[in-house]
């Protein structure tokens, strides 16, 4: 991989699903997770439907599917918690949840209800930490109260852009109206942590509009803020677009730069390349879980699950059609199937090596190094020799634990260039559907 382009993906999960490959044969969740720690686990849960499929967007997602597929998957998604909870230990417990998507709120507020009682039926009745994903359409008071009702503690909104022509270049059609009502209601309900989305790159973007864009989020002082640079996929809405790489990546650095300007100048904390926190805002995401050594349940047919040396889900598409077929095979199954993995990626030592690098390495907090040692009895800095080169080019630390403010900036080039030589083969390989 070239350190030299910044702008190469966001590696948000290691090894990308398009490094899984059909388990043969498949395994049952019982035998995957007996030999795991099943304390402080995270669950999840995949809806995929939204009110409208984004031109930048290769989520698993489809938009305004027929009410008796919702009712279907809701169904299904009971089935799957059943068998999924039956195949943990009994005193399997969680640090926290999420629901995301899609668009969790495409549900209505009847629907949500019915949607906590399996999150509760999969990972117990506890109050705890969760976060919802939600979108300005969809954001309505009835949907809220449920969120509320039901100890939600952080709701996530894409708004990308507070200019309506922006959001419709990237391929949103919504109403500045509608994303302010939202907004509006969400502090209404009194959910702890407010997180915004939004995008710089679009097509016509300034400095000046960007800006307007930041300024506006701030007005509502959101605890959280997301940014993300708008790249450009196979298979999506956008997908088809020519541009002048060049030009167009110096106005994403410029941009990212002006973010982190004036976010930091407004009181938040850079958390990585994306996360901007606000500081002060309580700590609320469950502080016994830790992503680089807990594992992950997901339900759901586009949800990834994950132990300290396996990492599986169902099938894996982008394209509309794909999508909809994996969703209907998925409807299709017997609640047996639910009892298994049958899709997924074998994590030797040097992988997890890896992993817990790369999910420590790209946040600003960095590399826990006794946390490494005491976890694989090595130094992380003897398991990975090239991170010298990222010292030599100002964008790690001398102890080779934290990426500078220049490292940051570049973590999407970093990423793919730590990726394996076997999943960057297994990567290229897939052919994308």
């Amino acid at each position: 991989m070239n350190l030299d382009s910044p702008y190469q993906g966001y590696l948000y999960a290691y090894p990308h699903k398009t490094a899984y490959r059909r388990l043969s044969p498949r395994r049952t969740l019982t035998s995957v997770w007996a030999p795991e720690r099943q304390e402080n686990l995270f669950g999840y849960v995949h809806l995929p439907f939204c009110e409208m499929r984004c031109g930048f967007c290769n989520l698993f997602t489809r938009a305004n599917p027929p009410a008796e597929q919702v009712t279907a998957y809701l169904d299904q998604l009971r089935r799957q918690a059943v068998a999924v909870r039956d195949s943990l230990a009994g005193d399997a417990s969680f640090a926290q949840l999420a629901i995301g998507g899609g668009t969790p709120t495409y549900l209505t507020a009847d629907e949500l209800t019915s949607l906590f009682e399996i999150v509760q039926l999969a990972f117990g009745p506890a109050r705890l930490p969760m976060s919802v994903e939600t979108s300005p359409a969809t954001a309505t008071a009835d949907r809220l109260e449920v969120l509320a009702a039901h100890g939600t503690t952080r709701v996530s909104m894409g708004v990308q852009s507070f200019l309506d022509r922006e959001a419709h270049a990237a391929g949103r059609p919504q109403r500045l109206p509608e994303v302010l009502a939202a907004l509006e209601t969400i502090r209404a309900a009194r959910i702890p942590v407010l997180n915004i989305d939004l995008i710089y790159g679009i097509d016509g973007q300034t400095p000046q509009t960007w800006q307007h864009s930041l300024d506006e989020a701030l007005r509502w002082r959101p605890e959280e803020l997301y940014l993300y640079p708008l790249y450009v996929r196979p298979l999506t809405g956008l997908g088809r677009r020519a541009h002048g790489r060049d030009d167009w990546d110096r106005q994403r650095q410029q941009l990212y730069h002006q973010a982190v300007s004036v976010l930091t100048a407004a009181g938040y904390v850079q958390q990585s390349m994306r996360q901007f926190r606000l500081a002060g805002t309580p700590v609320i995401d469950g502080p016994d879980y830790c992503c680089q050594d807990d594992g992950m349940v997901g339900l759901g047919c586009g949800a990834r699950s994950y132990t300290s040396s396996l990492h599986y889900s169902f099938d894996y598409a982008v394209g509309v059609s794909e999508v909809r077929a994996v969703i209907d095979d998925y409807l299709a199954r017997p609640s047996d199937d639910f009892r298994y993995a049958e899709i997924g990626f074998d994590l030797d030592l040097a992988e997890q090596r890896r992993r817990w690098l790369l999910k420590s390495l790209l946040r600003s907090s960095g590399v826990d190094a006794s946390a490494y040692r005491a976890r694989f009895g090595s130094s992380h800095a003897d398991d990975f020799p090239q991170l010298a080169s990222l010292v030599s080019r100002g964008w790690l630390s001398d102890d080779l634990a934290t990426l500078t403010a220049a490292g940051l900036a570049w973590s999407d080039a970093i990423g793919p260039w730590l990726v394996s030589g076997p999943v960057h083969e297994a990567m290229g390989a897939y052919v994308l559907r």
